[in-house]
């Protein structure tokens, strides 16, 4: 019985899991390449974000919310405008633990939908909010063309002070790491993100001395596209 449970975890949270669909959590080992993840945007608090990324012209990867997207719209042409790659992280940031296959395709097409008629881009990775992927992923990554896309290190910087999210980070910052951090807090409006953008401001100065290239996914999954 234990032995079950503990196989479901690892199916439904594990990073490395491919068991309702196909996703990655690392990138090549042998390039010096890292790329930094924002989920649960965008957010009124997301301005504060892309300037501290603009200082370094570092590009990102953004995992946005249809319902946001929705609700600030400026706000995530913006973050497309600064060069960052748009990820599906679903449409209102539910939790998919026992959920029907046809309740995750509609959370997944209704974000996909968003951000191609509101930014014109299409995804082609997706994140599973909090982790969580549920039977009926597969399908509907194989319908919308998405590869699930988990992480190396997760910064836990919803909780967390700047300082502890960056020694966080940095004990796990290696080639290849895929990094999660949040620019918003779900779908609640004006979240406090003082301590995530703190936190980017001493990150990428820091992974930057230690030789790292910061991209988005696809140039780290897919260097040559």
């Amino acid at each position: 019985m234990l032995g079950s449970v503990a196989c479901m975890m690892y199916a439904v949270r594990g990073k490395s899991s491919q068991v309702f669909g196909p996703s990655v959590y690392r990138g090549d080992r042998r390039r010096p390449a890292i790329a930094l993840t924002f989920d649960d945007g965008p957010s009124e608090s997301t301005p504060q974000l892309l300037r501290a990324l603009e200082t370094s012209a570092t590009r990102a990867t953004f995992f946005q919310c249809g319902a946001n997207i929705r609700r600030l719209p400026e706000v995530a042409r913006a973050v497309r405008d600064a060069g960052h790659e748009i990820g599906n992280h679903s449409d209102t940031h539910p939790y998919f633990s026992f959920q029907s296959p046809a309740f995750i395709c509609h959370e997944f097409q209704r974000a996909q939908n968003t951000i191609e008629n509101m930014l014109h881009v299409t995804p082609t990775y997706c994140r599973a909010p909090y982790g969580i992927r549920w039977p009926g992923f597969r399908a509907m990554q194989r319908e919308l063309g998405l590869t699930g896309a988990m992480w190396s290190v997760v910064g836990r910087d919803w909780r967390l002070p700047a300082e502890q999210i960056v020694r966080r980070v940095m004990a796990h910052a290696e080639n290849g790491a895929i990094i999660c951090l949040h620019d918003g807090r779900a779908l609640q409006a004006r979240p406090d993100i003082s301590a995530t953008v703190a936190a980017v401001e001493a990150l990428v100065p820091a992974l930057l001395t230690r030789g790292f290239r910061l991209e988005t996914l696809t140039e780290m999954l897919c260097p040559t596209h």
